[in-house]
């Protein structure tokens, strides 16, 4: 899968050798950018719990995989309704510890969007 995600610690993702020190999402055509935590924070005041509002900001037409880095701990979670929302699109999720996810994206084949949470 395109980018390559090379290795994680407390804070950071390193992702075809660019160091990023926040969560970030990678889109369907490989682009890195910075998650939007705060549609999540501002129904649940945290971003350890994915919203309704940031899984229709994450989610792209066409996806049928979403691989989630839940932090290196694994803290984060989906809410009932960013779920359903994802089921009813047909979106595949997988929530791992951010160390964990990244063999199984580097390997991931087709329609795949990431998220990585950096922290907890």
């Amino acid at each position: 899968m395109e980018p390559r995600i090379d290795q994680t610690q407390f804070g950071s993702v390193t992702i075809d050798g660019a160091v990023f020190t926040h969560d970030v999402i990678i889109r369907l055509d490989g682009q890195v950018e910075k998650r939007k935590k705060q549609l999540s924070k501002a129904v649940y005041g945290t971003s350890h719990t994915i919203s309704l509002a940031e899984a229709e900001h994450v989610y792209q037409k066409g996806a049928v995989r979403l691989l989630i880095g839940a932090g290196q701990d694994g803290t984060v979670t989906l809410s009932e309704e960013a779920a359903a929302y994802l089921a009813r699109h047909r979106c595949q999720v997988e929530l791992l510890p951010t160390p964990e996810v990244i063999p199984v994206w580097n390997q991931a084949e087709g329609a795949v969007i990431g998220l990585l949470h950096v922290t907890c």
